[in-house]
């Protein structure tokens, strides 16, 4: 393999061994535990590139392992006994790590619900505010002057006609019923596709004259010209964009952090397997030693992965953020 690989020694520390039972059992346990540990750290990348959205050249210095390259914290890996002390029995370092990554799940869940009901919400009213005629708010597109207010009679309705069917609609708008407005009808906005129209009728028609709209694929849009309302819904997409934003700086420093905890939480893990499944081949006394194989990137060269290796071994893929 030289020339393909780096070589590193990894250090274990002096872990408590325990029965050949619970060796076994724990066998099983961190197979499961390195799984889980390694999905959460994954979520974290990727929810962290999700929330740069834009500025995916920022993700890979947000996913460092105590402020270290991840590939540099692997390579130099050292024991954290503060976290994880080796006092304590192999099953409750196991329980430790799994408690802690647990938490951070549980709180990557709350976070992003937290994050995505508010970039949902603006997601809505954006789309809402650019998409087409038939379906988009029409608040900012018409103004007051636009519509008869205040009347006991008389209302002012808006028009979606199809751009080919223009001059239909200013031949027959007004007698699509009777006690339409002769020459009421206005053009208010127009995209590529249509023309938003406004037209002024008696209220007691309005019924009949959408039904004979409809007919001639004139869309009459269910609109009432509020004020008030049109302001709430102006101020409630300022306080979802102030609410994002406010949210993000927190919710980026969380996840630089708890990615970090994840990662060298899985990273402990790892080592905990090599020392447990090596006890268990190799027998007592504690006498291996362990080391970390770094593939070089060697255009067009692929390395085959066996199932079955005369040593202990596991993978360790640091390409976290891809997808």
């Amino acid at each position: 393999m030289t020339g393909l690989t780096a070589v590193f020694s990894l250090q274990l520390p002096e872990l408590k061994v325990g029965t050949l039972d619970t060796l076994v059992g724990l066998s099983d346990d961190l197979g499961k535990l390195d799984g889980f540990v390694e999905s959460v750290t994954r979520k974290l990348a990727h929810y962290m590139g999700d929330v740069l959205e834009e500025h995916q050249d920022r993700v890979r210095e947000n996913l460092l392992a105590n402020g270290q390259d991840l590939s540099n914290f692997v390579t130099k890996f050292q024991w954290d006994t503060a976290k994880y002390p080796t006092k304590q029995s192999l099953r409750n370092l196991t329980e430790i790590i799994s408690k802690q990554i647990t938490q951070i799940e549980h709180d990557l869940k709350s976070k992003a619900s937290a994050y995505n009901a508010i970039r949902g919400t603006l997601a809505s009213l954006d789309r809402k505010a650019k998409g087409s005629l038939l379906t988009r708010n029409l608040g900012d597109l018409v103004k007051k002057e636009d519509f008869v207010l205040d009347s006991e009679y008389l209302t002012t309705q808006l028009v979606v006609v199809p751009k080919a069917l223009t001059s239909e609609w200013e031949r027959v708008y007004w007698k699509l019923t009777d006690m339409v407005v002769p020459e009421s009808s206005k053009l208010v906005y127009e995209d590529n596709e249509h023309g938003l129209y406004t037209v002024t009728l008696f209220k007691k028609v309005v019924d009949e004259f959408k039904l004979h709209a409809r007919d001639k694929k004139f869309l009459v849009r269910e609109f009432v010209y509020d004020e008030q309302a049109l302001e709430a819904g102006k101020n409630e997409i300022t306080k979802l964009e102030s609410d994002k934003k406010k949210q993000f700086g927190p919710l980026v420093r969380w996840l630089r952090v708890n990615f970090s905890d994840s990662f060298i939480a899985w990273i402990h893990v790892k080592a905990l397997r090599v020392f447990v499944e090596s006890v268990l081949r190799y027998g007592l006394p504690v006498n291996f030693q362990a080391m970390l194989l770094q593939s070089l990137e060697i255009p067009g060269l692929s390395l085959a992965h066996q199932e079955y290796y005369p040593y202990v071994f596991y993978q360790i893929k640091l390409d976290l953020i891809d997808r």
